[in-house]
């Protein structure tokens, strides 16, 4: 008896793993030269409106007690810079002495009281109604020295925001609340114990209660020490529809009295720190163991783009602007990745070849994403680093960023194209017709960035569009903090998000997963 047994080439089967999956579909990839060309275009574009917008930008303007117009780096306005590297105002009236050592100080302050610019059209605004600015501010400071910029740690009455501590600038801590007056004074006290300043505050000298404790590092043993008042401009900002912003308002002022004053000793000078906004209104007078000191400026970050002097300083922001455009090309060429295969029925080919069908799709994302990010990374490089060379070279004032924050941006808006790209894949994969997909994927990824840059909707409208849509990752191209403790305009267009950048990439990512999952879903269960 004859037994039969099943004919068995004599080929040994070829691989059929991750890795060969990848490598067809990264083959696939690069052998169509329309992809490529894509996504080159998306890089020239990205990096390219971002170089046209800084290369095209000028200003004209006319300095004070008339003369001829002026244009370009001669209307830039540079702005002292804080010990993080950040643009900062460094303008206040400082009643002060030198102080060596370490010291507490103490005083209480039982009013605080200000003018407001005029509401009149006529002449230029003048502090001239009566009313306190928000973050108007008044108490004891201690300075590394009077120059624009240097270390600070101050503890104040701010007219609208209680008792504060601030430092360095960007830093703040809230401590008790509610205005200050003759029925409710405010006690503060500084200690300083080398590098390490404590602000305290109390509500009747006896009771203090610990606001915060600094570090500030390389302290000189004699600083500066005293009383200070100042009182930012006030900024009546609006945005208009296609993203500009216009404001108006003008100088402020405040008026502190402050006595119970312990811990300085010997005479006292008083003199403004910096350029005060406007005039430079400044004084104090001392009555016994009374001072009541006025002043103007403040002691702050600078918000980019916020509408007033600073719209005048090149951004980061505004050299990555051409992102959204590239997007575009990018959620084309991902989203045809995989709606190509249905239109020439190569899918099968495809699913034949690799019967695992979500091993397949993991493959097309990894590829697609890797392409998007190298893509994305490119193009944000060139735009950052050519648009801060024509900055340099035509003269203009750049704004002042980090550089780990830089390379932060840069990467994140890398990231920000791979994931887009992998959402557009998925929605291509499920949908699987090239337009629908293409039209779908700019809805959700462009579409609710533009709305909200372009001013197209409301500011609070913009803001959810930019938490809860998948636009929520462009939040990875912030490269400024929102400050709490100044008033302004946070936009996108300013390049401040309502999420930070990690929660901006958590919405993203959350988007895409779900995308990936429903794609892979309806691959399994559909016919090719």
């Amino acid at each position: 008896m004859t037994v039969m047994t099943p004919y068995r080439s004599g080929q040994r089967p070829g691989p059929d793993g991750f890795a060969q999956s990848l490598h067809a579909e990264w083959t696939k990839f690069r052998t169509v030269r329309g992809w490529v060309i894509a996504m080159i275009a998306a890089v020239v574009v990205a990096a390219g409106i971002g170089l046209l917008g800084t290369g095209a930008g000028t200003s004209t303007c006319q300095h004070a007690g008339g003369g001829p117009q002026r244009t370009g780096a001669a209307c830039m306005i540079t702005f002292a810079v804080g010990p993080g590297g950040e643009a900062v105002s460094d303008s206040f009236y400082f009643v002060r002495q030198p102080l060596t050592g370490d010291a507490t100080i103490t005083v209480r302050v039982t009013s605080l009281t200000g003018l407001l610019p005029s509401s009149s059209p006529n002449g230029p605004p003048a502090p001239t109604r009566p009313g306190l600015e928000e973050w108007a501010k008044a108490g004891i400071i201690i300075k590394q020295g009077t120059n624009q910029g240097s270390p600070y740690a101050a503890v104040m009455v701010a007219a609208g925001h209680g008792v504060r501590m601030q430092w360095n600038y960007t830093e703040d801590a809230s401590g008790l609340p509610g205005a200050v007056g003759a029925a409710s004074p405010r006690w503060l006290r500084l200690t300083r114990a080398g590098d390490v300043i404590t602000g305290y505050d109390s509500a009747d000298g006896t009771r203090w209660t610990q606001v915060a404790t600094v570090t500030l590092p390389g302290l000189p043993s004699t600083v500066q020490a005293g009383l200070f008042t100042a009182s930012p401009g006030d900024n009546q900002e609006t945005q208009n529809f296609g993203g500009g912003v216009s404001g108006g308002g003008g100088p402020t002022q405040a008026t502190a009295v402050i006595d119970r004053v312990s811990g300085l000793a010997g005479p006292l000078t008083g003199e403004y720190v910096g350029a005060a906004t406007g005039s430079g209104i400044g004084q104090y007078r001392q009555a016994g163991g009374q001072f009541t000191v006025t002043g103007s400026g403040d002691i702050a970050p600078i918000p980019a783009g916020h509408g007033g002097p600073a719209d005048s300083a090149a951004t980061l922001t505004s050299y990555l602007l051409g992102t959204f455009a590239g997007l575009i090309a990018l959620t084309v060429v991902a989203a045809m990745f995989m709606t190509a295969e249905y239109r020439r029925n190569l899918i099968r080919v495809t699913l034949a070849a690799s019967p695992r069908r979500g091993r397949t799709l993991a493959a097309k994302a990894v590829v697609i994403g890797a392409v998007a990010f190298v893509a994305g990374l490119v193009s944000a490089t060139v735009a950052v680093v050519a648009g801060t060379a024509i900055t340099h070279a035509r003269g203009y004032y750049g704004f002042p960023v980090a550089g780990p924050t830089v390379v932060r941006v840069v990467l994140g808006t890398a990231a920000l194209a791979a994931v887009s790209a992998v959402l557009a894949l998925a929605i291509g994969s499920m949908v699987r017709r090239s337009a629908t997909a293409v039209a779908i994927a700019i809805a959700a990824i462009v579409l609710p960035y533009f709305l909200a840059v372009a001013a197209v909707v409301p500011l609070g409208a913009a803001d959810w569009l930019l938490r809860i849509t998948p636009a929520a990752g462009f939040a990875l191209q912030q490269p400024y903090p929102a400050y709490p403790q100044v008033t302004a305009i946070y936009s996108a267009l300013s390049g401040y998000f309502p999420l930070a950048p990690a929660a901006g990439l958590a919405v993203l990512c959350g988007w895409t997963a779900v995308a990936l999952a429903g794609a892979a879903w309806l691959l399994r269960r559909r016919d090719a």
